[in-house]
């Protein structure tokens, strides 16, 4: 790498680690919050002990911590889940608290099973996570006085109040979240065909590629749940599936530098509002007369999305399948083995710094060491400096409410917007998060027993302790935690796209046949989009790992063109152009499979013929670009992927 992009490293790095998401503020996740934690606190009040009602408050923490949008189904088990974990650890801090030789083993304990089962897959890792922090926050309730029972009773009473709130509306709205993310797709067409500008078009490719992955999640998540009467996911899933060649038309006109006509773009907002509305579909444009093949195949997809594509209902998976594949994923996956352990130590030298720091409650020391290091959330060094940032300004936040005599209704009211905060940082950032949940735990936990400024001291000092013991032990001491990790990443997505160009340029003259190619162009775009986010976190490292992720960007870029340009030859095949030779299809991704061996192997990708096709000159131009940017002045910077290789066949799997 230059001087000067050395130069520009470092600023770049801390602007990732302090940028917000862009994404609306969830206002209905806000107002679940906030019903959720301030309500009981506030009867509380009313019925003259705000002590219990914040023992009942903190109850509810566990479905507001791990709210997400998506499906009914898929959150009442996701929340379900969470909030079940987070009882059992609960208990088990409540019953070993004040006895650091019972409490100690059985944090780190629960620390390790945390780490392991969150290779089962989201729900289980937020699960995982839920069940160590409330175990951990259990160990210090033993100062309340209160027996185990009663704890874990105003702990049960909570957790099923923020149950309800969070799943009240099932009933009237229970399809609303899939059908939302349908009609979302529509929205993101009409912004890309009316981007004008490639910069612009692009972020919007981005964001039309996150809609779609989120909407065949959704739908697909939901429907192998239903066990009956599907209907409406069904109808929902043809639709969506019937706006696969309009897609793919709208991408290639993109790639071409062309924009829509406006009654195409006019349609899509029309398409997405009778979506939303669970209205009949508009009809239509009339394609012109004499439209080019990219233009009339744009015109064609839209007359297709009311037809609607009819697919096979999905199978429910048996429980124990999905535990033998994680089960498997344990034994043949070392990352997630040394996620572990690396949780696991650093969770065991924090339990007993807090035995030597003269604080009460210094569980905040492993509880800051867990969420940090939980291994499945990205960057480490990110969260830690995110979580140190946040703890400060939440116990600045929380110094200012003890200044001001918080107490009675100010302190419910201030429990209500904390909560809405922590909703807001969620999504948001993680430090915006940090700087909410901070004071919410604190005025839950500590003021409302307390009341004094020796809390506030101690919450920072023990989160600072925390987030040391994680960049010294977790980072800057552990094997390879400054090595770049998205090298494999990199080649398992141009393997994707090797899948890609081989179904894509060739003729679908059967329903099959355009299924499958259909099927390879989401898979390559999905591989993309989930290695632009992995870079995404790692690229706020200062460390090598940080500036080889930046080297790394152009050739993402690279491969997301070739895809581009790969889905612009492919929609017109069939409407007066011929497809290309077989011959010339195995020649590109011959050149894409040396690409990917080349980085595997940490060397220059050698020569490749190239077809001499006009057809497709736009993928070899591509192609040639991203074998440019692999051979680039930027390559000593992406050297070091020995690391990678040796956990290669875990990627895959993953």
């Amino acid at each position: 790498m230059s001087t000067s992009r050395r130069e520009i490293a470092a600023p770049h790095w801390l602007v990732q680690l302090l940028r917000s998401t862009p994404v609306p503020i969830p206002w209905n996740m806000v107002a679940r919050a906030v019903l959720a934690l301030a309500v009981p606190l506030a009867v509380g009040y009313a019925l003259g002990d705000i002590g219990v009602g914040a023992l009942v408050s903190t109850g509810a923490l566990p479905t507001v911590l791990s709210e997400s949008a998506g499906p009914y189904r898929y959150r009442a088990r996701r929340l379900g889940g969470a909030t079940a974990a987070a009882a059992l650890g609960y208990f088990a801090g409540l019953i070993t608290g004040g006895v650091p030789a019972a409490s100690i083993p059985v944090v780190v304990g629960v620390a390790a099973v945390s780490a392991l089962i969150s290779a089962a897959g989201s729900n289980a890792s937020v699960a995982g996570l839920q069940m160590f922090v409330f175990c951990v926050l259990g160990t210090g309730q033993h100062v309340t006085g209160l027996r185990v029972e009663i704890l874990l009773g105003y702990f049960c009473v909570g957790a099923a109040w923020s149950l309800l709130i969070a799943l009240a509306t099932w009933t009237f709205r229970a399809t609303s979240p899939e059908r939302g993310a349908v009609a979302h797709v529509y929205v993101e067409l009409a912004a890309m065909l009316s981007a004008t500008d490639e910069a612009t078009s692009r972020v919007a490719r981005h964001q039309l590629t996150t809609a779609m992955n989120t909407a065949y999640d959704r739908l697909l998540t939901a429907r192998s749940w239903l066990s009956g009467r599907d209907a409406t996911y069904r109808q929902l899933l043809n639709l969506l599936s019937a706006s696969t060649p309009a897609v793919e038309a709208a991408v290639a006109m993109v790639n071409a530098g062309r924009r829509a006509p406006d009654d195409v773009i006019d349609h899509f907002i029309a398409t997405s509002a009778a979506v939303l509305a669970n209205q009949e579909l508009p009809e239509p444009p009339e394609a012109p007369e004499a439209a080019d093949p990219v233009l009339a195949a744009l015109y064609a997809g839209l007359a297709r999305i009311g037809k609607g594509d009819n697919r096979k209902r999905r199978e429910v998976q048996p429980w124990h399948k999905r535990l033998r594949g994680w089960v498997g994923s344990l034994v043949s996956g070392p990352l997630t083995w040394f996620a572990a352990l690396r949780l696991t130590l650093c969770v065991a030298i924090a339990e007993i710094v807090a035995l030597l720091v003269p604080f009460e409650r210094s569980y905040w020391i492993t509880l800051t060491v867990g969420i940090v290091l939980k291994p499945d959330f990205g960057s480490v060094f990110g969260r830690a400096v995110l979580r140190g940032i946040g703890t400060v300004i939440g116990v600045g936040i929380g110094a200012a409410v003890l200044a001001a005599g918080g107490e009675g209704w100010l302190l419910v009211l201030l429990i209500a917007v904390f909560a809405g905060g922590v909703a807001v940082g969620k999504v948001r950032n993680y430090g915006i998060l940090s700087a909410f949940v901070t004071p919410l735990i604190i005025l839950q936990m500590d003021l409302v027993s307390t009341g004094n400024w020796d809390v506030v001291l101690a919450r920072l000092v023990d989160t600072v302790l925390g987030c040391a013991i994680v960049l010294l032990f977790g980072y800057l001491l552990w094997p390879g935690s400054r090595r770049p990790q998205v090298g494999g990443r990199l080649a398992e997505s141009l393997d994707s796209l090797v899948k890609y160009v081989d179904k894509g340029l060739v003729l679908a003259p059967s329903g099959e046949a355009r299924l499958e190619r259909s099927r390879a162009r989401r898979r390559a775009y999905r591989a993309l989009a989930d290695l632009r986010t992995a870079f995404q976190q790692v690229v706020v490292e200062p460390s090598a790992a940080g500036r080889q992720a930046v080297a790394w960007w152009p050739v993402i870029a690279g491969l997301e063109r070739v895809a581009d340009a790969v889905t612009e030859v492919g929609v017109t095949l069939g409407r007066g152009a011929p497809a290309p030779a077989d011959a010339d299809i195995a020649l590109l991704t011959a050149a894409l499979t040396e690409l990917a061996a080349a980085v595997r192997e940490e060397r220059d990708p050698a020569e490749m013929p190239m077809p001499d096709n006009e057809r497709l000159s736009g993928v070899v131009d591509q192609i040639g670009a991203a074998f440019d940017a692999v051979r680039g002045p930027d390559l000593v910077e992406r050297a070091p992927l020995r690391l990678v290789r040796r956990f290669l066949p875990y990627h895959r799997r993953a």
